[in-house]
């Protein structure tokens, strides 16, 4: 499972530890992965996603689970989240 938000699509960025003698090595900048678990109105159940804190902030800015979906076009979509979309439309 790889680490990227379901949301934002956030994935890992690389880059150096440096040292005061200016020695650098590699480091990974991981995201702030959160496993969560959205209601949803109009499915009446709850959608399990990892998604990062930044990602979580947008869903409620939007006005919750199903108005960020319905509103986002399908190719900005995850994979999970491209099927609640379904799911939603078809409910």
């Amino acid at each position: 499972m790889s680490r990227q938000c379901d949301v934002t699509g956030k994935k890992p960025m690389t880059g150096h530890n440096v040292s005061h003698a200016n020695n650098k090595t590699n480091r990974r900048f991981d995201v702030n992965l959160q496993p969560i678990s959205l209601w949803s109105e109009k499915l009446k159940r709850a959608v399990k996603l990892r998604v990062t804190t930044h990602g979580l902030r947008t869903i409620e800015h939007n006005g919750g689970l199903d108005a960020y979906v319905l509103a986002t076009p399908a190719s900005k979509l995850s994979a999970a989240l491209r099927d609640v979309k379904k799911q939603i439309k078809s409910a």
